[in-house]
């Protein structure tokens, strides 16, 4: 069993940069693959990173926020962080932490691949 929580959401002028932290619970943190998703009033939660867990190093992100946000994780501090810059009226939405295992490259972006997730933080850009 992984509990997550997410913090660091919050409102922000367009431009500027918020970083969300996740934190798990749980010994056996670092085996687990990691995302982010997000979910705007009336969307579909969408895929915004991942990486993978066993000490990979594959990263994997959404188009829309490719080099405007960075994924990494602490091991140690049972921590995985999204730093999200230049954000932007479109990014506003609730950001939602998930853990999953063995997942494949080609089902990092879905939901579904991941068992466990967190409450959610919100992230409103204002234009």
């Amino acid at each position: 069993q992984v509990q997550l929580v997410e913090s660091g959401g919050g409102f922000v002028q367009a431009g500027g940069s918020l970083r969300l932290s996740c934190a798990a619970s749980g010994r056996t943190f670092s085996s687990y693959d990691m995302g982010w998703f997000r979910q705007a009033p009336g969307k579909e939660r969408e895929f915004v990173a991942a990486i993978r867990g066993s000490g990979g190093n594959l990263y994997n992100y959404a188009d829309s926020v490719k080099g405007r946000f960075i994924l990494s994780r602490d091991n140690a501090k049972n921590t995985v962080y999204l730093q999200m810059n230049s954000l932007q009226p479109e990014d506003t939405a609730i950001y939602y932490c998930a853990a999953g295992s063995g997942i494949d490259y080609f089902s990092f972006r879905m939901p579904r691949s991941y068992k466990y997730w967190g409450q959610g933080t919100q992230v409103t850009v204002s234009s």
